[in-house]
């Protein structure tokens, strides 16, 4: 008779625990090959592992950026189109949740033929992407003013959660460095002309501010992050300290659109105590992306 196949050993201990709950939602259930693929594969990188876009998007605070990001990048009704029309998050959220970390990783920390090759092919799902809001108005995945929304949401996010509750803190000539670096995969994905300095990065989310709106698709994000989560119990009270964190950063003119509070006191807590344990309680279950990185990757 065949040997019968092994059964998974549950983890054990508080931080194997953790680890094993986040990474089965953010990283999916072949966590493994995927860390195989973007980290220890050998091959040439974009980026050294001391370089401050992989000191950003390799750091805990990334899940904090991560939930900023998509409350903002919801406030534009013809972004946000797209995504409630075709990438089935309502239904799915952690499956794109995990599609958004692995592109995230891929092309920050896997070799330049795969970082190459993942942005292909989210160019080629977009090209699929088009249509109209109620309104009327058309939209298209593939729009250039459209992907340069998402990507400096993103990216402002991203640097956001690293400036308050990352590891350290970038300088500003290493503020500008993460913005030209993370130029480098936009431009790839379609975005014409991404900005390659902070002051140039918060110009153009300005320039942005006359098409944001609170709409359907915003609501249904802000149901899904803040207020019913689709996680279990356990999982339940280092996320919402992780959603407080992300509100707690938010532009005020965006928490205006949102709804969301703006008190001193939720905040104070939300930046300081709270948030830094949650983001430190993920870089402790998780460890720094950058440490898996083969001593050939640089």
């Amino acid at each position: 008779m065949p040997a019968e196949a092994a059964t998974p050993t549950p983890p054990t201990s508080p931080r194997a625990a953790l680890a094993h709950a986040l990474r089965s939602r953010v990283a999916g259930p072949d966590a493994n090959e995927r860390e195989d693929r973007i980290w220890r594969k050998p091959g040439e990188r974009w980026f050294t592992r001391e370089d401050p876009i992989a000191r950003v998007n390799g750091n805990g605070s990334m899940y904090v950026g991560g939930i900023r990001a998509l409350l903002l990048q919801s406030l534009h009704p013809l972004a946000m189109a797209g995504v409630a029309g075709h990438s089935g998050y309502r239904d799915d959220p952690w499956g794109r949740l995990q599609r958004t970390a692995d592109y995230v990783a891929t092309t920050t920390f896997a070799t330049i033929p795969d970082a190459e090759a993942m942005i292909a092919r989210v160019r080629s799902i977009h090209a699929r992407i088009s249509g109209h809001l109620p309104d009327g108005r058309a939209y298209a995945a593939s729009d250039p003013h459209l992907l340069t929304w998402v990507h400096c949401a993103e990216i402002d996010s991203f640097l956001s959660a690293y400036q308050v509750y990352g590891t350290g803190t970038l300088t500003p000539a290493e503020r500008d460095t993460y913005v030209e670096q993370s130029a480098i995969s936009a431009r790839l994905l379609g975005v014409t002309a991404p900005p390659t300095t902070y002051e140039g990065l918060q110009q153009t989310l300005s320039s942005y501010g006359g098409e944001l709106e609170y709409g359907e698709a915003t609501e249904d994000v802000i149901d899904l992050l803040i207020h019913n989560p689709p996680l279990p119990p356990a999982l339940a009270p280092g996320y919402r300290m992780l959603a407080a964190g992300a509100v707690a950063i938010l532009p005020g003119t965006a928490r205006r659109l949102l709804g969301l509070s703006t008190n001193r006191l939720t905040d104070a807590l939300a930046r300081r105590p709270l948030g830094h344990l949650s983001t430190t309680a993920v870089a402790w279950a998780l460890g720094d992306a950058r440490n898996k990185l083969v001593d050939d990757a640089t």
